[in-house]
This record gives C-alpha cells, structure tokens and sequence, in this order.
C-alpha cells in the first residue's frame, strides 16, 4: 500500500489515523493471545489479524519506558535516565528534555491532532498526598498540553488509587474526586470522546492511550473480581506450566526454550496453608479482573472507530512499559513504609488500609495491595526476573498491531525490535519527517528504527544494538547476542537463539563476543549520559 501523503489531511485521506496504548506493569504471558487465562477478546483480535511482535523490548521501568515511546530516545537522552525526581543532572533531570521532540510534537506539525488519556509520568516528581506541593506545568513539570498534545485527560504523575487518583488533569486543570470514579474506564471512555471530536472536525488523529492497570494497588469491579475468584487455586506452580506450554503451541516461543525455575523467593504452592491459598488466589483473581477491565475498554475504543468508519485505516499498536512487578506493599510502619504516600481517604472519607495484609480482601477502594513477587514470576513466564531488572523478565512485552488497510494478512515478528522504535514507525506510517527543532532549539535525532515493513509481513532487522541501563542493571542485544548484568553483579553473556530464557550464561566460554558487547555498552553509556549507579545513588 501506499503510505499517507504528508501533504494531504482529513479522514477521507491516505493517512493513517494512529492509537498506541500502553498497559502499566503488564507481564509477558498475562493476555490471552500469549498464553494467559486471562479474557482478553480484543487484544486476542488484534493478533488475530495483525502483527504479533514476539520479542518487543521496554525500558524495564515505567516513566524511562514512557519516555522513549514519546521521543524515540533512550530514558537519559529525553532526561528520565532514572525516575521522575531531579538528580541534578540533564540526563537525569525527572522531565523531558527541551532538545527532545514528542511524537505529538512531530505529528502535530505534520497536520494531526494528537490526543492522550491517561498516565503522563515524565513530567517531574509529585508526592500523593501534598497536593499543596504540586506545580503543574511549572519549570520542571512540563504537561502533556506543553509537549504537543491539544487534548489531555489523565494523570501528570504516576499511579495511586484507581476510585480516587492522585493528580488526575484535564487540560492541565485538576479535576476533584467523584463518586462511582474507576480510573480504567474513565481513560477508556474519554479516549473515545476524544476521537468522536476529531472525527466530527474532520482531521486525523494520533491517540495516546495509556493505561495505570494492572499497576498496583489491586483495584478493580466486583463483577470482573468475581468472574476469576478460585481460578488460581491451583496456585503460581500450575500456572507457569500452564502459560508456558500455551505460549509454545501458541508459536510465541520456541519449543527448546525452557522455562525458568520457580524465584528462589517464591515457596512451593502446596507448601501453603489453605487459608493463605484463598487469600492468594483472590490477589492474582483482582489483578486478572484489571487486565480484563483493560481490555473491555480497549473493546470500547476499537468499537468507536468501528462506528466512525475509520477502523480500518487506523494504526493500532498494544504494549507494556515492563514486566510484572514483584513489589511487595509494606505495612506502613517502620522503614517499609514507603506506601504511607498513598495514605489518602477514600472519596466518602473512609482510611485506606495499606499492605498486603493476609486475609483481608483486596479490590476495594478502601485496600491498597500488590499481587507481589510469586505471581508476577507466573505474568513474566516463562522468563527470569521483574520490573526494574533488564533480564528478559523485566524488559519483554508482547506487541500487537492492527491496521486492516496497511496489514495484508496476520504476520508475527521474532525479530528484537524496542519502544524507542514506536515513534519513527509511527512517523514512517503517517508520512510526517522527524522534528529537526523546538522554536529555536535543535533537538536530538530518534534513535530507533522504523519497523513498518514488519508490520506487513517484509523481512525487518534492526541495524543497530539495543541498550538499557536502569538503577545499575545493564543491558545490549545485538542480534542473537544479549549481554546483561543484574546490579551489582558480572556481566552476563546469552545466545538468545537458543536460551531466550537466559538458562546458560556464556561469558566464561565465550570472553570474546563478552568483551566486544560490553565495549558497545561503554561507548553507548558515554554517549547518553549513563552515570554509574553507585555514584547517583550517593548524590
């Protein structure tokens, strides 16, 4: 097909409409299409009939994550090398960049409108529960609406309740809290509402979408919770075997990959007693009902182009920002009580009570929960380590893409590609170029790759390695080559081809191809401003 013709607008027109959506601290298998239990019909098609991206690679932590998706960059070249607090250095400064453009930026110059609902997250630090403290779209807390996008509803900074959310916006404005409020439907619904409008004015439209689910706490509608409460009595053992068997007959993974031993951390299922196992069920069974709320919404959005009649010339991709996180919520006492930020009444003044407490139901707006480190191993199955690590575990996404007039047939890529790769397809799709400056400042070049030729079916392989460096934990891939290292650990050496589940470290056999790809993380590192983590962490 012939791609949109940068000079030409409006939905009649060659060029794309383009939605990109993105789930919070979603595991490699915790939707259907790979390998889950989980009901995810309209993420299931989209894979169906689009593209399936088997090896899509985060930036293993949520705002670097968001970072690069919106800038093509690497987390430290768009200033959110760590996270949202200003470490006093350009690359670590919490908030994006001025020498970097946004993909909203770029496309809203080439004749979109570009909208986004939901969770910012790159816009500086904000504490929870000091909303006298919060500055919005002050010096160091750029908005959505500063960096390029007309419509914006959502939070500026990053998750909390899901009844009652911290820094909820729109326009830059703070919205109170309301009753009968769920975050997830709120981002699914104004994001139809966004598209309705630039449908009606005629003009096409990029869409960020980005969700907080499944991020703790564990929130969610009874009815969803009770559609998966007892299916996890079988417990986190039987479902890893599960996920990774409907993965390989899926073709999401190859069949010689074995999965990973159970964490170290996580006890045997059947040593627990019972009690704890219904307790345990109900946890995984409210964070099921999250991802499955996800998907309904996304069900509305897929739905509302569909009645527009724009489904089809519309590029849809679906991602995470990391793997499954093993965060464990303390009790707020003591030096674990990092939650107490969260320690916000509830809409009708009701206190929260915070921590994974053993029998206390999860779900309400008046609990505060994670799903903790023995299930997110089952979300990231069949692969080793979290959230935060650059393992396979905590950097691997499934990516699915539909686009019905640009995707001839069903295709799947195994090739490694990189969210940092999302802003220049997306760009290539649309027919718009890459920003060259803001007003009068220069902006750095994306340094991912277009992989549009993928999406319908071509031959596609990155040119250059892929780098990830987060809190010390280190990362290059470079074809079937990855090299990493768990903070503050020696480097590691894998042959993805054959041990994507990172069973067999190769350094010690292989010195050479080691010292080669830890010479490109140096230069690379110097190159974006990588500070060693021993030294950031002492500032």
């Amino acid at each position: 097909m012939a791609l949109g013709d940068p000079h030409t607008t409006g939905q009649g027109s060659g060029r794309p409409n383009i939605v990109v959506i993105l789930a919070d601290d979603m595991g490699y298998s915790d939707i259907g299409c790979f390998g889950s239990e989980i009901r995810t019909p309209n993420l299931d098609a989209m894979a169906s009939r689009g593209a399936v991206f088997t090896q899509m690679y985060n930036c293993a932590r949520c705002c670097p994550t968001r970072a690069s998706l919106l800038t093509g960059l690497y987390p430290h070249q768009a200033g959110v090398g760590h996270m949202v607090s200003n470490l006093g250095d350009r690359a670590y400064q919490g908030y994006l960049r001025d020498d970097c453009a946004t993909i909203a930026e770029a496309l809203r110059a080439g004749g979109y409108r570009t909208l986004m609902s939901g969770k910012w997250h790159v816009g500086g630090h904000y504490q929870p529960n000091k909303p006298e403290d919060w500055r919005i779209g002050g010096p160091e807390h750029p908005t959505p609406i500063q960096r390029g996008f007309d419509e914006h509803f959502g939070t500026v900074a990053g998750g909390g309740s899901y009844y009652k959310t911290p820094t909820l916006a729109r326009n830059d404005k703070l919205i109170p809290p309301q009753e009968g409020f769920y975050y997830t439907d709120a981002i699914s619904d104004e994001a139809c509402g966004m598209i309705r409008r630039a449908v009606t004015d005629g003009m096409p439209f990029f869409c960020y979408v980005a969700y907080t689910a499944p991020h703790w706490p564990l929130h969610a509608p009874p009815e969803d919770i009770a559609h998966y409460e007892g299916k996890y009595r079988g417990g986190w053992d039987a479902l890893r075997t599960a996920r990774h068997e409907q993965l390989k007959s899926l073709g999401r993974l190859e069949s010689r990959w074995p999965i990973s031993a159970r964490d170290a951390q996580a006890p045997p299922w059947t040593d627990l007693p019972a009690a704890r196992r219904d307790w345990e069920d109900l946890r995984m069974a409210v964070y099921a009902a999250q991802v499955d709320r996800m998907d309904q919404g996304i069900g509305r959005i897929r739905n509302t182009l569909r009645e527009l009649g724009v489904e089809d010339n519309t590029l849809v991709m679906f991602l995470s920002d990391n793997g499954g996180c093993a965060e464990f919520l303390a009790e707020d006492s003591g030096d674990r009580g990092f939650p107490s930020r969260y320690q916000i009444p509830t809409v009708d003044g009701r206190p929260i009570r915070i921590g994974n407490i053993p029998g206390l139901r999860p779900g309400p707006a008046d609990t505060f929960m994670s799903y903790d480190l023995p299930w997110a191993n089952a979300s990231n199955t069949p692969f080793r380590l979290y959230k935060h690590w650059v393992h396979e575990g905590g950097i691997s996404t499934p990516l699915l893409v539909d686009w019905p007039r640009g995707i001839a047939r069903p295709t799947v890529c195994h090739s490694p590609a990189h969210v940092i790769d999302i802003l220049p397809t997306c760009l290539a799709a649309a027919g718009v170029p890459c920003l060259e400056s803001r007003g009068d400042m220069p902006v750095q070049r994306p340094e991912g790759e277009s992989f549009l030729p993928a999406i319908d079916g071509q031959p596609w392989n990155r040119q250059r390695e892929i780098f990830w460096e987060h809190e010390g934990n280190r990362a290059v891939r470079q074809g079937s080559w990855k090299l990493a290292s768990k903070h503050p650990g020696e480097w590691e050496l894998y042959d993805m081809n054959a041990d994507r589940t990172e069973l067999n470290d190769l350094a010690g056999g292989n010195p050479a191809k080691a010292r080669e790809l830890a010479g490109l993380y140096d230069l690379w590192a110097q190159r974006c401003g990588v500070i060693p983590w021993q030294r950031l962490k002492s500032r």
